[in-house]
């Protein structure tokens, strides 16, 4: 008791707490008390009881004593009640005092929870009442299109009578200065987002109480809403209705293979196993497999000596199965990544030039080299003994086609993904974890090797601004958010002269080394189809500026389209676009941080419009291991977009990645369902 005292004291300090909130504590212990006993009674009254007299009995801490059946605490879990609630009152504290200070909420001095949900309800065109009535005011015009949907407060099991209710609408949450109406006001973009089978807007009224049809549209309905005896019980999950996939267009389905599947000297890994997982999964009718070639691997030792060894193992088991290969040119090295299992470094003999030459790598603001991939600065410079990048690349992907021609003629070889910086991902290496990069940060510009700055000086000097030949200096660092910095946040450089200038000269070197490097490879791999992948950066997408974007050379503010021009790109080589991150749930989001204002779905709508605008097929990877259904069905909304006026769907899925884990009993069924939906089939579990 002496340690829980001490708890108490401090706590009391934290949160300011007074004799007479000790006294409205012990009341609520009380009232609780008081108000469990009386729902339990109602429920069983009216429910018949089974379920909830079985939890009451589980419950090893509630004693009954006395003729009445009355309810007591032992003495410590009061203590700890009380402690609970000291720490919530601290709690909302600190966010009444922010809302005051930061956002001129006019709030009581003891207000609680309910005051900030009804200010932050009437900012958003509500009314509130004082008994907490709430519904949308027919005056305001943009009530019915406000933001997406809050995450709905736990709710307790209760019965409820039959009320109307109204769909709610939530805030899209905001740091710094940024306001829900900024958003909606700065979204320029006229992206069309299909509706979804998910959508609440699609999903029939159901009959309730006395046989009136309850509006459905509110997810918190939806997840929460049961019907039995005529009456609304909150509290229990109810299933969604899914999608019906059967008899739409049949998209193909790749599996990624290991990281590690050739080793170091090129041979293959563990090949019995691998059959044995590929026939299994050949029992579920997957199209094929996507495989990694890595120039660290087949290049290792010396310039244009290739070793295809474990690669010609691989492809040959393929064959035999009957499968497709969509193979990709890694031409960036693995580990240090979220996901990567193994590490392989670029070739040796690029890293003893990297030691003489370290400017060959991407160097941010701090002088600190990525040897993750070359920088796009050599792409014509002859610093590779007497090659340039492009040739190194070129030779590369011509060894690979003459030593497997035969795998093409006969249709194995699919596609092939050319890498085209991190990760194989068009993209500069801006928010790297080995220097200290954690989500959500804004990363840092890379543009300080001495051939980028080259580059940046004579764009300067042709533009006759010769002074703007530098990076910009108050971009922050790798974890800033965009209101911490004077260049991203709203109103700020980067919409000024100089920072167009910059983020133009920025973004021009990223779609040019795309285009050098697949008009390369579309030379070599004639008659075979070319894909590029482009990374789904979607933190900070609500902001004005998109600092996370501009960073990794996506000129997209919310005024301006940074894709298009990507996209054009993409039309002139008739290259397909791979774009990741399609399971990232907008709420999941929201949920765990909500401060990174990140939104998955405004993004991929924005570049699979970018890329059907301009008639180039769009392909899909998740970024993260999947295994559950909702993730399948994100998937499944994206490559079959739901009343679709054009009838398109995505060109192909590749799932990341074959695992032990996804072999496992029902990861592997729900995984098998998965792509008989994507293939169009019909399936009973709906």
């Amino acid at each position: 008791m002496t340690a829980a005292r001490y708890r108490m004291h401090d706590m009391e300090k934290l949160g300011g707490t007074s004799e007479e909130d000790d006294l409205e504590m012990d009341m609520e212990v009380k009232e609780e008390d008081d108000d469990d006993e009386r729902s339990r009674a109602i429920a069983v009254e009216e429910i018949g009881g089974s379920f909830f007299e079985q939890e009451a009995a589980s419950s090893d801490q509630i004693q009954i004593h006395g003729v009445g059946g009355r309810r007591s605490r032992p003495k410590e879990e009061k203590e700890r009640t009380k402690l609970r609630e000291r720490h919530r009152r601290a709690i909302t504290a600190r966010i009444l005092a922010g809302l005051r200070r930061h956002g001129n909420y006019n709030l009581r001095v003891r207000a609680d929870i309910n005051d900030v949900i009804a200010a932050l309800a009437r900012e958003a065109g509500w009314v509130v009442l004082p008994d907490g009535t709430t519904f949308p005011s027919r005056s305001s015009p943009t009530s019915s299109q406000a933001g997406r949907t809050a995450e709905a407060a736990p709710l307790t099991t209760a019965v409820m009578p039959t009320p109307t209710m109204s769909p709610l609408r939530g805030l899209s949450p905001a740091g710094g200065e940024v306001r829900a109406g900024d958003y909606l006001q700065c979204r320029l973009k006229g992206v069309y987002t299909p509706p979804s089978a998910y959508d609440s807007r699609y999903r029939p009224g159901m009959m309730i109480g006395g046989g009136e049809a309850c509006n459905e549209n509110s997810p918190l309905i939806a997840s929460c809403l049961e019907v039995n005896n005529d009456k609304q019980i909150l509290g229990l999950p109810r299933r969604m209705q899914e999608r019906d996939f059967a008899g739409t267009p049949y998209v193909p389905v790749y599996v990624m293979l290991p990281l590690g599947i050739v080793n170091a000297k090129c041979e293959l890994v563990d090949p019995e196993g691998l059959v044995k997982h590929l026939r299994i999964l050949k029992s579920i009718n997957i199209d094929g497999l996507k495989v990694d070639c890595w120039w660290g691997i087949v290049e290792a030792h010396a310039p244009l000596e290739y070793n295809w060894h474990g690669y010609k193992h691989l492809f040959q088991i393929v064959r035999e199965l009957k499968l497709k290969l969509q193979v990709v040119m890694s031409f960036h090295e693995c580990g240090g990544n979220i996901g990567d299992d193994v590490c392989i470094p670029l070739p040796y003999w690029v890293a003893e030039i990297g030691r003489s030459n370290p400017d060959i790598f991407f160097t941010d603001r701090e002088g600190r080299r990525n040897s993750e991939c070359l920088s796009w600065g050599i792409d014509k410079e002859r610093v590779l003994r007497g090659r340039t990048a492009l040739e190194a690349y070129f030779d590369f992907m011509r060894s690979f086609r003459i030593e497997f021609d035969e795998f093409f003629e006969d249709g194995i070889i699919h596609s092939i993904e050319v890498g085209l910086g991190p990760c194989g991902e068009l993209r500069y290496p801006s928010y790297p974890i080995k220097h200290g990069w954690r989500y959500p940060g804004i990363g840092e510009f890379q543009c300080y090797d001495q051939y980028l700055l080259k580059s940046l000086r004579k764009a300067a000097e042709a533009r006759g601004h010769s002074f703007w030949a530098r990076g910009p200096e108050n971009a922050g660092c790798y974890n800033s958010i965009p209101q911490e910095t004077a260049f991203f946040c709203d109103g700020g450089d980067y919409d000024g002269h100089y920072g167009r200038f910059f983020l133009n000269w920025y973004t021009q070197l990223l779609v040019e080394h795309a285009d050098h490097v697949l008009s390369l490879a579309k030379l070599v791999f004639e008659g075979a189809s070319v894909v590029a992948k482009i990374p789904g950066i979607y933190w900070w997408y609500k902001t004005a500026s998109h600092a996370a974007e501009l960073a990794a050379g996506f000129y997209n503010p919310c005024n301006r389209d940074g894709y298009a021009s990507i996209a054009s790109m993409l039309k002139k080589h008739y290259a397909t676009l791979n774009f990741s991150c399609a399971e990232v749930q907008n709420l999941g989001q929201h949920q765990g941080f909500p401060e990174a204002l990140a939104d998955p779905d405004g993004l991929f709508w924005q570049v699979l419009n970018a890329a059907w605008d301009v008639s180039v097929p769009m392909s899909n990877e998740n970024a993260f291991p999947i295994y559950n259904r909702d993730s399948y069905n994100k998937i499944l909304d994206y490559a079959k977009p739901f009343n679709d006026p054009d009838g398109r769907n995505l060109s192909s899925f590749a799932y990341l990645r074959l695992s032990p884990a996804l072999m496992e009993g029902c990861n592997f069924i729900e995984f098998g369902r998965f792509v008989k939906r994507m293939h169009g089939e019909a399936v009973l579990d709906l």
